[in-house]
């Protein structure tokens, strides 16, 4: 599926490794602000990018799908003449990035998922289901869920202002389809036996994603897969360990020698 549509990102670095950078459920692409700064702008160029339902795409139409978001990643590629780029995806854009490499590997030097859905989606629970599919309407469900993916020891004034940014920054209605994708889209038999690099990041106060769901799933499909696992940190590492995030990260990236 080929996409027409101009994803909205900014760039930072002119380094000669391209890297798309794709944000999960709760956040456009400031969900990678707190990086910034200190990111590697001389061996990379990183574009950070808006999902359809987010940001300076909230009011654009799609279908609010895995495929249709890598399709778009790609179809950005192509505007910016990137022929080969690594990829990064938080959470649900974790699966995207898998979509990504899933459908056009060669293009795809490295990819590192940052608490990454499996591309086999997420079956939650049923108690569990009514907290996250109700979280469109419900911007207290949103901050339960934050709580509980970092472990339930985050200030309050943190979990306050997250919350808040996933509702401005969403559309409730893309943020409800985008839910749908992330935790039914099962294309991991896509996937396995994949020689591309891949590397997990996953934080040790986050139940959702843990460690382990990545050695049963990341880990199984990618020949080349590795995983660090972060101490003190939950789903949000961009927030909750930035500094850590860009060294495991970069130095991934970077081991790519070309």
């Amino acid at each position: 599926m080929a996409s027409t549509f101009l994803l909205p990102h900014e760039l930072h670095g002119d380094g000669p490794h391209k890297v798309i950078a794709v944000h999960g459920w709760f956040a456009d692409r400031s969900a990678f602000a707190p990086v910034v700064a200190d990111l590697d702008r001389v061996s990379f160029e990183y574009a950070f990018v808006d999902l359809r339902g987010y940001g300076e795409a909230k009011d654009i139409p799609g279908a609010y799908t895995t495929a249709e978001g890598a399709a778009d990643v790609l179809a950005l590629a192509d505007r910016l003449g990137w022929e080969r780029f690594s990829l990064i995806g938080h959470s649900m854009g974790g699966t995207v990035a898998q979509r990504v490499v899933a459908s056009h590997r060669q293009r795809v030097r490295r990819i590192a998922g940052v608490s990454p859905v499996p591309a086999s989606g997420l079956a939650l629970p049923p108690q569990r289901w009514e907290l996250f599919s109700t979280a469109d309407i419900e911007p207290a469900h949103r901050r339960t869920i934050l709580d509980i993916t970092t472990g339930g020891v985050r200030p309050a004034a943190w979990l306050d202002r997250m919350t808040a940014r996933s509702v401005a920054c969403s559309d409730a209605k893309a943020f409800r389809a985008w839910l749908d994708s992330w935790t039914g889209d099962d294309f991991h038999h896509d996937l396995e036996g994949c020689t591309t690099p891949a590397l997990a990041v996953t934080g040790q106060l986050d139940p959702a994603l843990p460690a382990e769901l990545m050695r049963a799933t990341w880990l199984h499909w990618f020949s080349r897969g590795e995983l660090v696992d972060l101490p003190v940190c939950g789903h949000y590492a961009m927030d909750e360990a930035p500094l850590a995030l860009i060294r495991v990260v970069e130095d991934f990236l970077r081991a790519d020698g070309v």
